[in-house]
């Protein structure tokens, strides 16, 4: 059976998603590796820029997202968060 992912998995997947690729990603990639549709994709982007987890810029190749500090902290609590619920054998977030 297929679970729907929440909220936070969400972003803490958009995150991981340009983390794991250095830092900084074009969006496309984000797309195929956050496993959402273009449309919710940008909502998330617009909130996550918005909240200084993200920083869009123009490169020569074109568009990119990257991580900031914030988004490296929201990775490092994100993981606390599960860990701790592993260990009492709780299901993920």
């Amino acid at each position: 059976m297929n679970k729907r992912r929440s909220r936070v998995q969400i972003i803490f997947d958009i995150l991981n998603s340009i983390k794991i690729k250095g830092g900084t990603i074009k969006p496309t990639h984000l797309l195929y590796k956050s496993n959402l549709s273009h449309n919710m994709m940008n909502e998330y982007l617009i909130e996550l820029i918005g909240k200084e987890f993200v920083t869009e810029h123009l490169a020569k190749t074109g568009k990119m997202y990257s991580l900031t500090r914030k988004g490296y902290e929201y990775l490092s609590e994100y993981d606390k968060v599960q860990r701790f619920m592993d260990s009492f054998g709780l299901d993920e977030l």
